[in-house]
């Protein structure tokens, strides 16, 4: 999945999608000089996010 469209899925814009990418805080891939996040870490990431606090 692109990063875009991983960013779309969690709420964040294109621009915020990278930066926290940038910052490790969304795990990605490279693979032919583009980035994706892969589907299940995507996946984790938004059970995390719908866990209450």
């Amino acid at each position: 999945m692109t990063l875009q469209e991983a960013g779309l899925k969690l709420g964040f814009s294109k621009s915020a999608a990278y930066a926290a990418a940038a910052r490790g805080d969304i795990p990605t891939v490279r693979i032919g000089g583009r980035i994706r996040v892969p589907k299940d870490a995507l996946a984790r990431l938004l059970q995390v996010s719908k866990q209450p606090a």
